[in-house]
């Protein structure tokens, strides 16, 4: 198991991979015209992804699924917003939730890898970057198979929603490593599957299309939320 790790993190990890680009990295200079600027950017990507922790991480539009592009569109205008308004802090809120969604389903994950045994490399398992490519897969049938499973026999995932597509990278690592099928057992005991009426339901899953709705009206129509917030707070200011 530990040679099979070794070899797994030589051929998948973010800073190792050495995969079959390498006749086109050589026609590529080795570090931009502004080697700084570039290791920011990247190092901001990744943070950003692991903050976000995407559903499609190859999609660099997060337009793709209903839920990355309504995360999308909250985080576009938080960055239109006023830092401190009543505004600013409802689109925060909106957005922490949804990250706290997509949180503790990486939390199960982790839960069912450290139960495996894989308690320091649980972190580095569920790493997913933008570079993530279906094309690199070594067994993307099978890990979409699994992923259907888990998220039909399992309550690993929300079942009012399809399961996230950066899930199918983790498990074609966890094909590799031959523990996809423990990591399925354990799941299942771990994360049975519940009725419709015991599931909780994600706050902002619900209420997505209006989520969008309300946050794309609010951009359009420029600051008036905010002004008309603020005056609200100032009255409540008076009163007291």
């Amino acid at each position: 198991m530990g040679s099979a790790l070794k070899k797994f993190c030589m051929q998948f990890c973010c800073c190792c991979c050495a995969r079959d680009e390498d006749d086109d990295d050589e026609k590529q200079p080795l570090l931009p015209e502004d080697p700084l600027e570039y290791f920011n950017r990247e190092v901001q990507k990744r943070r950003d992804e692991e903050t976000n922790l995407w559903s499609e991480p190859g999609d660099p539009s997060h337009s793709e699924r209903d839920d990355d592009r309504a995360l999308y569109v909250l985080l576009q205008a938080r960055n239109k917003t006023r830092m401190g308004s009543t505004g600013y802090r409802r689109l925060s809120v909106d957005i922490e939730a949804m990250r706290d969604t997509r949180r503790e389903v990486r939390d199960k994950w982790k839960t069912v890898l450290e139960n495996l045994g894989f308690m320091a490399e649980a972190d580095s398992l569920l790493t997913v970057s933008a570079g993530a490519s279906l094309d690199r897969m070594r067994n993307a049938p099978t890990a979409r198979a699994l992923l259907q499973t888990l998220h039909s026999e399992t309550s690993i995932f929300s079942s009012r929603e399809p399961p996230p597509e950066r899930y199918l990278f983790i498990l074609d690592r966890l094909l590799y490593l031959d523990i996809a099928d423990d990591f399925l057992a354990k799941a299942k005991r771990f994360y049975p599957p519940k009725d419709d009426s015991d599931e909780e339901i994600p706050g902002l899953a619900i209420n997505l299309p209006l989520l969008l709705a309300r946050v794309e009206a609010s951009m359009n129509g420029g600051g008036d939320e905010d002004d008309e917030s603020e005056r609200e707070d100032g009255n409540l200011s008076d009163r007291s």
